[in-house]
């Protein structure tokens, strides 16, 4: 069975250790909520770790054979068998193999599609959750199943690299359709509490998401989805109003998820006390593999996803953050972590761009803002930086146009 709603945050939470560290407040009509502390935080210290209500791998990263969970999104090649892919040399063989932390004895497929994951506990959660609607069973390969002909038809729309997933949204109806009779309405209030935004701002984020070339076939999703995924409880969801109000959901509140066995072995091997000459024939390893990596590669490292999680998306953005999200489990549990001390009371920040962008001028930063989530930003940076001509530099210029398509809440490596 799939956790009772009123469960709901004690699912996605410790609720012990998070009412004794944070709070979430109402603060204006302009910023919503957002979330405080209640205690001293020390820069470095865990302030909560949650799981997502859903979450989903992203469609290329999957088709472009990056192997996750498909509950938790773990990474489930060894890093051995996933450095041997990224740099192309099927012969390599990592030092320290005992590091790796993944056990291919443990994956299960599910017996009716075969879709693999990490556990038999993460394809029972799948079961009871979602996949009893969404399993393919021997259709998985079918190019005319109509949830093939919708994943299709969102890869043709929304070239990597990715910032969200129509299967995220395909999840959230899953869900509420598996959902016993007296849960389907509270899950969908459950959802709706993520994001209020107006027709027009709903528009723009669809369109946003979609991109000037393909925002015209908003509707050709929506019939898709629809053929798809039609339920009548759901009704509200798959006419044109509320397809892009659940788009626009999805659009401003997913947090980016990334894992990576290799990620997480390089960690442990930085942890391990060796005499000083091991230790730097094994950086220089590390560094050359990082290379080889680049120029086989390029940057896409990990299994990649996205998802909505009930706390972190209460976190409103600051160009000085003093919190940031990371997935160190090599799976979809978020850990938020202090930049910085942080007093009782003060507000918990964390940065909606990347560090890259984060060092371009207020008048980047906020365009940037305003094209993906529709605000402008008052931090204190933002603030002090008031003065500044509301110009963009050239370089800033050359790289703005990947930069307002790449943006979601900032996805961190593990």
């Amino acid at each position: 069975m799939a956790a009772p709603l009123d469960d709901m945050f004690s699912f996605c939470v410790d609720p012990g250790k998070v009412s004794s560290s944070v709070e979430v407040r109402f603060i204006d009509n302009i910023k919503g909520k957002g979330v405080f502390a209640k205690r001293s935080i020390k820069k470095g210290d865990t302030i909560f770790i949650e799981r997502p209500i859903v979450s989903a791998q992203f469609l290329w990263n999957a088709l472009y054979k990056y192997k996750a969970c498909e509950y938790c999104l773990r990474a489930l090649e060894t890093a051995e068998q996933n450095a041997r892919r990224l740099s192309g040399n099927p012969g390599l063989s990592l030092p320290h193999p005992e590091l790796c932390r993944v056990r291919p004895e443990l994956h299960q497929p599910c017996p009716q599609c075969q879709v693999i994951y990490c556990s038999s506990e993460c394809r029972q959660a799948a079961a009871d959750q979602y996949h009893r609607v969404l399993c393919l069973g021997p259709s998985r390969e079918d190019p005319d199943h109509p949830i093939n002909k919708l994943q299709d038809a969102w890869r043709t729309m929304h070239y990597p690299p990715e910032t969200s997933s129509i299967m995220l949204m395909t999840r959230m109806v899953a869900m509420v359709k598996q959902a016993s009779a007296k849960d389907k309405a509270q899950w969908q209030k459950l959802f709706s509490h993520f994001c209020s935004r107006t027709a027009n701002e709903e528009e723009e984020i669809a369109h946003k998401l979609l991109g000037d070339q393909f925002k015209g076939q908003l509707a050709l999703l929506n019939s898709l989805f629809r053929a798809a995924l039609y339920d009548e409880h759901l009704s509200r969801w798959f006419v044109p109003e509320g397809f892009r109000s659940l788009f626009a959901l999805v659009g401003t509140n997913g947090q980016g998820i990334g894992t990576s066995s290799l990620s997480q072995w390089v960690h442990a091997c930085d942890a391990l006390e060796l005499p000083a000459q091991q230790r730097e024939q094994l950086d220089s390893f590390i560094d050359q593999l990082y290379k080889d990596i680049e120029k086989e590669t390029g940057e896409f490292l990990n299994c990649e996803g996205s998802g909505l999680f009930l706390l972190q998306s209460s976190c409103n953005h600051s160009c000085i953050p003093n919190a940031e999200a990371s997935f160190p489990n090599n799976n979809f549990l978020l850990h938020l972590s202090a930049l910085s001390d942080i007093n009782p009371g003060e507000e918990i920040c964390i940065s909606y761009l990347d560090c890259c962008q984060l060092d371009r001028s207020r008048h980047s930063r906020h365009k940037i803002l305003r094209a993906n989530y529709l605000f402008v930003c008052s931090c204190p940076k933002c603030i002090s930086q008031m003065d500044e001509l509301d110009a963009t530099s050239e370089e800033e210029e050359e790289e703005e146009g990947e930069a307002e398509g790449e943006t979601e809440d900032e996805m961190t490596d593990v």
